[in-house]
């Protein structure tokens, strides 16, 4: 087995026992993205001779006490690394690279635990998307099928994961960028609580919104990251001082008697058969393992995605209003006056993806229009929120499809904004919550029908209660020991 194949788990007992070394681990990864990249085009900026000096840096001291400790990763291109271009895969920023002075709370920590950033992976532009085709660094592809997309925002960081580029990556999620790409390439994604981990040193989309994970290759790995990455930080004032728990130890616990629940309206008119019949098999595995689960309801799921395109792009507006080429970025020459000046600036570095949200947001909160549209929303994001808080009175836990479909073509939703809107439908609601929702591996497509093929990752959606990642991680890992859909590889 090659090296950069192991999970972050078996990686790390074979460098402790001295059987590979952190130098042999992040070369095997260098050799892969160097192999396969040029398809995938998942990463962006690569780092590879400075993860090499740490590597053997981390040999010669010969501990590995962490479990992170010589493990090579890579970041989503909106993570702050100090010295390290970041450009969020935006012209705006990438004709000049912004080169961070800091680094983010996240990555500081894997800095500290030992981790090794490889470089920065592929995103749509700011976050904006859901398949890395805004992102001015151009698309990444699905490595199960690479006429297909990867997914996003956090694309790039999906398929490096799913085609070993690295044994695990950092993305963020705000509407689902973390669990559909992982649903599209086979991996596992983890949306944390909102205020689980610090959003500091990551660049925002939309505040109240924007959650940052991993995604890895097994329910462990994320266990082991979250345990990493997790908790209070003073520099960001969003971060809660609820305490991490120990998540790998909640792993091999019984999930007998558990409720889990079934949302109707998850399955809707249009939805790939596949996909349904997939996720609800995944009732089986529960009911065989002493789970039970019911159908229940969460009636104002129908408006998420008009709730959420209006509260995203509104504080879209307020965080694009940084980039104006003043303090850095993007600059033009030839201006008339300011204003002008503004105007050549956004319209040169912005993609047509950043420009509508902006435009849609500022139209949403101007004077006249406030009260009918983002106060409307905000009274249904919180009908929205207590459709889940209702629903776990009654169950521990709720599953789902992650997208209604498999990974989509490239190009498919190109002249159709609203159609790429609504691949969002079942990844908004969790978000508006603030719960934490997980994407793990649940089957593959079977069946050719119009757009799609055989062979498709299919992803399961699990989504638990505020705080309660260590719920959702132990039921994933007694579906994914049971299941083994995550040990299947694409052939690239």
């Amino acid at each position: 087995m090659a090296p950069n194949t192991l999970t972050i788990a078996e990686a790390h007992e074979q460098l402790k026992g001295k059987k590979i070394s952190s130098a042999e681990l992040t070369q095997a990864c260098i050799d892969r993205i160097e192999k396969v990249d040029g398809t995938l085009n998942a990463t962006v900026f690569r780092n590879f001779e400075r993860a090499l000096e740490e590597a053997k840096k981390i040999d010669t001291k010969g501990e590995f006490t962490h479990p992170l400790s010589g493990i090579p990763y890579l970041t989503k291109d909106v993570f702050c690394e100090k010295g390290v271009p970041t450009t969020g895969c935006s012209n705006v920023l990438r004709r000049k690279d912004y080169i961070p002075a800091f680094d983010s709370t996240t990555t500081k920590r894997l800095k500290a635990a030992g981790a090794l950033s490889l470089g920065k992976t592929n995103t749509d532009e700011f976050t904006m998307g859901a398949s890395t085709e805004t992102s001015c660094y151009g698309v990444t592809r699905c490595p199960w099928d690479t006429k297909r997309v990867a997914g996003g925002s956090s694309g790039g960081s999906a398929a490096a994961t799913a085609a070993d580029e690295c044994l695990f990556a950092l993305g963020t999620d705000t509407g689902g960028s973390i669990r559909q790409p992982a649903n599209f390439c086979g991996c596992t994604g983890l949306r944390v609580t909102y205020g689980r981990t610090s959003r500091y040193g990551v660049m925002s989309m939309a505040s109240s919104l924007d959650t940052i994970g991993p995604l890895c290759k097994s329910i462990e790995d994320i266990a082991i990251v979250l345990e990493t990455i997790a908790g209070k930080d003073p520099l960001d004032a969003t971060t809660s001082d609820v305490p991490v728990p120990h998540y790998r130890q909640a792993l091999s616990g019984s999930i007998k008697g558990m409720k889990l629940g079934m949302p109707k309206e998850y399955f809707i008119k249009g939805m790939h058969k596949d996909t349904e019949a997939a996720v609800r098999d995944t009732t089986k595995v529960f009911e065989s393992a002493g789970a039970t689960v019911e159908e229940i309801s969460l009636p104002h799921t129908e408006y998420a995605v008009p709730t959420y395109y209006i509260i995203c792009p509104s504080e879209v507006s307020s965080n694009m209003a940084r980039y104006d080429g003043i303090r850095y970025g993007h600059t033009t020459g030839d201006a008339k006056d300011l204003i002008d000046y503004y105007h050549r600036v956004r319209t040169e570095g912005f993609g047509n993806e950043v420009k509508r949200r902006i435009m849609i947001g500022t139209y949403a909160l101007s004077a006249g229009y406030y009260d009918a549209y983002y106060r409307q929303a905000q009274k249904v994001r919180t009908l929205i929120k207590r459709d889940f808080d209702e629903a776990f009175r009654k169950v521990d836990a709720i599953i789902a499809p992650v997208s209604p479909t498999p990974a989509f073509t490239v190009g498919t939703h190109e002249n159709d904004p609203v159609a790429m809107y609504l691949e969002d439908v079942f990844s908004v609601s969790q978000a508006m919550a603030g719960i934490p929702a997980l994407s793990v591996p649940c089957g593959f497509s079977k069946s050719v029908t119009p757009g799609f093929v055989e062979g498709l990752p299919i992803g399961l959606q699990i989504m638990g209660p505020q705080w309660q990642e260590e719920r959702i991680l132990k039921i994933a890992y007694a579906y994914e020991q049971a299941a083994e859909w995550h040990e299947r590889k694409p052939k690239l």
